[in-house]
């Protein structure tokens, strides 16, 4: 087992250098960089920024960058910079690190983040571990609420559709299972604010936000009362789109091993049903299911999360990535994308040993001859 781990901890260096080199390419040669987000809120053609525009000691103003009469770039390769300074041009390539070329900028953050070095926000001054630890505990709450959700839910709804297949109970209720496979987890969170949150019908829940206004103010029942109800909405439109292929993963996997020999046999010696399923079939059945839990999680707050945390202002990790792409903010688009492909890599291995924890009869190392 030593082994299989270490080879697969040794995979993990050239899938993740794989990852960043695509990832890198990809944003370094579309269109709208740091340089022309600064271009086009110094000369107004911008959305409004959402963070300033202030690096180092030197302060970006629209009368400082502007050319004077034959210093004008007659040409540009950024969108914009027509009539600016070349000279401003090449100090905001300095200050974002553009002014070397592609692979010395890959291989300078790669080396940064051996020693876990990401850097700092470009528009936000802050450094992007800090950003990220911030914004962590609020998607650490939406995905870990939502996968014992999932989990919670799928396991026993699959074994019981498993158990009465071909039932009445097993028809409406993959009814139920195909309407959450088929909305998506952003189109039910609009539902559920348009009637839970005051959109047409109930107010019952808040429409914003992870606690009140006043929490500081509530004692501790009153504070864990709070951040429960602003979870309910969020945690539920994550939750109908994971329970869905879950449910009928959990369903098929019984029906597998129910029609296996080992079953026939412990019933041809008389074991009660509840025995055979429970004591038998269960553990067998489960083991793919349980085994994907930190996968699971890991694609819950990482990636279903991104959609909900904006539609309900949640101040976490996707949005924060959102808000990244859209400002073409590097540092945390690169930082958080090799923390979270590094985080998901390892968690497959995880997932891989968590086959042996469940059946210890599992052998990585075992070769067919």
């Amino acid at each position: 087992m030593l082994a299989y781990i270490i080879r697969r901890l040794l995979l993990v260096i050239p899938t993740l250098l794989g990852i960043m080199i695509i990832n890198f390419v990809v944003i370094q040669v579309a269109p709208g960089g740091p340089v022309e987000q600064v271009i086009a809120q110094l000369t107004g053609e911008g959305v409004e920024a959402t963070s300033r525009v202030t690096r180092g000691s030197s302060e970006l103003t629209p009368g400082s960058g502007q050319a004077t009469s034959g210093e004008a770039s007659s040409t540009s390769k950024y969108r914009g910079a027509q009539g600016l300074d070349p000279a401003f041009i090449a100090e905001l390539e300095r200050q974002y690190g553009l002014d070397k070329p592609m692979h010395e900028r890959f291989i300078l953050m790669m080396s940064n983040y051996l020693v876990f070095d990401f850097g700092e926000s470009f528009f936000r001054g802050r450094r992007v571990v800090d950003l990220v630890l911030e914004k962590m505990p609020v998607s650490i709450s939406l995905g870990l609420w939502a996968t014992l959700l999932v989990y919670g839910i799928s396991i026993p709804l699959g074994v019981a559709k498993a158990v009465r297949d071909g039932s009445p109970f097993d028809v409406w209720t993959s009814g139920f299972v195909i309407v959450g496979f088929a909305i998506p987890s952003f189109l039910f969170a609009v539902f559920l604010i348009v009637v839970f949150a005051g959109g047409e019908y109930l107010n019952w829940f808040p429409l914003r936000g992870l606690i009140s206004e006043d929490w500081d103010q509530m004692s501790l029942m009153g504070k864990v009362a709070d951040y429960l109800w602003h979870m309910v909405l969020p945690v539920i439109s994550l939750t109908i789109g994971g329970f869905a292929g879950l449910t009928m993963l959990t369903k098929n996997s019984f029906l597998d091993q129910i029609r296996q020999q080992y079953v026939i046999t412990a019933r041809a010696k008389g074991l009660a049903e509840r025995r055979v399923l429970y004591g038998h079939v269960f553990r067998n059945a489960m083991l793919i299911v349980i085994a994907g839990f930190p996968g699971a999680f890991i694609g819950i707050l990482f990636t279903g999360s991104l959609l909900i945390e904006v539609i309900f202002s949640l101040d976490g990790l996707g949005l924060l990535g959102f808000e990244a792409v859209i400002n073409r903010d590097y540092p945390i688009i690169f930082g958080t994308l090799f923390f979270f492909s590094l985080l998901g890599l390892l968690m497959n291995i995880v997932g891989d040993l968590m086959y042996t924890v469940i059946d210890p009869r599992i052998d990585f190392e075992a070769r067919e001859v």
